[in-house]
Formats: structure tokens, C-alpha cells, sequence
């Protein structure tokens, strides 16, 4: 019985299948369905004498036979990069991106919209979620993070500062009274995060600013707490950069309640070598350096009279 030799397709098919985790998302990448995916690793494996998958915890991951099976995709991949790089610069493809929903606001947003004017061809998926550190199989790209992630696969990248503070929307503060010391906050509602539900250290570590202070609204949207403390919900510890450009907003016991955090980012080992991703996590950079001011809360420079 005659063995099919291994195709390009197949190979091109488990490259991205090793990428995401995932052969639905993989199938989503290449424009193809879930069947046609599963079979052509199938045939792949048929060709090559062996399993090149299996599953993990989070997903697909490469036997030894299918690290090398994947290296020689990745041959394929770039070879087909450069023959398009050839008539034209234009990134194509599809980036995923995971980040909080903060950052995916006030920098990934912006920067895809720059990038995406120059190639619009590019297409992001952005899931935006607050978790402790970055997964290996969780079908994203590029992931930003609060806190230096604990990953030994691959190095991760700080972005920049930001700050936490405390604020009130004008009318609460006019009704209930501005606190202009620390023990003014005991018993004051807060709004932050639910606290059961909280994975990040460092966000975690956030409250303990004011143990004084009891639960009124909590959410595990951080836009959301933005727009229940300008109801009056409460007083909300809020990131620096999206309190400061609500104008209904003002911030209390700025030398007592003030936190620093950090966004890092990560991208995936099996990612890094595509042009788009790169591309985009070049962005991110940019656009974060660009907004280090914002993020720490820091008043815009002024023009210099002339």
C-alpha cells in the first residue's frame, strides 16, 4: 500500500494547529473548516509514520516528531513570506490578541487602528481578560499581563508603568463629603474588583491600600468600575489614565492611595517568527512608550509659549 508523501498544506495545517492549541482556531486562520483541518494533520501523520499531536491541558501540543514535522512548515511558511514580500510590503493575517481591558483601550486599540491604516489586510481578534499569567495553549498570539509573568518558555517584555488611584465622582464627593484623611475611608464603599475572583497578585495586593473600606460594587471589568464610580456607586480605585480623562472625576488622598503597577507582555514562541505578529507587538511597544505619561497619571506637557 502506497504511503502518501507529506504535503505542504498538511504541514502548513499543524504549524498553525501547534500556533493556537486549537483546530478550530487554526481552521479560522487558514480559511478553512474543522474537518478539513483534521484531516489533513490525519494525513500527515499517515505520511510521516506517527503522532504529531497530543492533547494537553490547554490544548494540542507537538510530539517530538511533530517539532520537527513543524520546523519544516515553518520553512514553508517563510519561503511563502518572502515570495510575498517580494511583490508587495502589505502585513496580512490574523493576530490574536489577549490583554486587560484597560491597556486593550487606551493602547492596543490605537495602535491597531494606526497599523491597520497601512495594512488593511491585517485583522486582530482582541479578548480582553485580567489573569494571572500568560497560557501556552490559550489560542492567543500576543498576551499582556499585569505583573511580570513567571514564564520560562520564552522572555517577556515590560511595556510600561501605570498607577492606581482613588476617586469620586464630583456629586458623591459633594453629598457624602471628600475624605482628606485615611480615616475618613472607614466604611466608604469601594469599587474594584471582586475580590473572589481576583488571580492577578499585584491588582490583589492593590486593595490591601485600604483594608478600611467595605465592598459596594465589584466587577471584573475595570471600564465598568470606571462608570459605577462616575455614577456615585462609591469611591473607586481606578487606573490613573482612564479616571483622569473623565472630567466628572476627582481623585482623593493622592499621597496616601497611590499604587504602581506594571504591563508586560509575552508573545508565543510559535508566533513571534510571523511578520503580522511581530508587526503588531512592535506596535503595542510603541503605542505604550508613547502613553507612559497617561498611564502614570501624569499631566500632558503643555506647549511651550512662542
Amino acid at each position: 500500500m502506497h504511503t502518501p508523501d507529506p504535503s505542504a498544506d498538511g504541514l502548513l495545517t499543524l504549524l498553525a494547529v501547534a500556533r493556537t492549541g486549537r483546530y478550530t482556531t487554526a481552521a479560522d486562520l487558514l480559511g478553512i473548516n474543522h474537518t478539513t483541518a483534521s484531516r489533513r494533520v490525519a494525513a500527515l501523520e499517515q505520511a510521516l509514520g506517527g503522532p504529531l499531536l497530543a492533547r494537553g491541558p490547554g490544548g494540542w501540543e507537538l510530539t517530538d516528531l511533530g517539532r520537527t514535522a513543524v520546523s519544516a512548515g515553518e520553512r514553508i511558511e517563510s519561503v511563502l513570506q518572502e515570495l510575498d514580500a517580494d511583490t508587495d510590503h502589505e502585513l496580512r493575517g490574523k493576530v490574536r490578541i489577549a490583554a486587560t481591558d484597560g491597556f486593550s483601550a487606551r493602547v492596543v486599540a490605537p495602535a491597531i487602528a494606526e497599523l491597520g491604516r497601512a495594512h488593511p489586510r491585517l485583522s486582530v481578534d482582541l479578548l480582553t481578560v485580567t489573569r494571572r499569567a500568560p497560557s501556552t495553549r490559550s489560542g492567543v498570539d500576543i498576551e499582556v499581563v499585569v505583573g511580570r509573568p513567571r514564564t520560562f518558555r520564552v522572555q517577556p517584555v515590560h511595556l510600561a508603568p501605570y498607577r492606581l488611584g482613588l476617586y469620586g465622582s464630583r456629586e458623591y464627593l459633594t453629598a457624602e463629603g471628600t475624605p482628606r484623611r485615611r480615616a475618613d475611608l472607614a466604611g466608604r464603599p469601594l469599587v474594584y474588583f471582586i475580590d473572589s475572583l481576583l488571580t492577578v497578585d499585584d491588582l490583589d495586593q492593590a486593595r490591601v491600600l485600604v483594608p478600611e473600606m467595605s465592598d459596594r460594587l465589584s466587577s471584573t471589568n475595570v471600564l465598568v468600575h470606571v462608570e459605577a464610580t462616575c455614577a456615585g456607586a462609591g469611591l473607586g480605585l481606578l487606573p490613573c489614565f482612564l479616571a483622569d480623562a473623565r472630567p466628572e472625576l476627582v481623585r482623593v488622598l493622592p499621597g496616601e492611595v497611590s499604587v504602581e503597577l506594571e504591563y508586560w507582555m509575552v508573545v508565543r514562541p510559535e508566533a513571534e517568527r510571523r511578520r503580522e505578529v511581530a508587526a503588531v507587538a512592535a506596535a503595542l511597544r510603541a503605542q505604550a512608550t508613547a502613553s507612559r505619561g497617561a498611564l502614570l497619571g501624569e499631566p500632558e506637557p503643555r506647549p511651550e509659549a512662542r
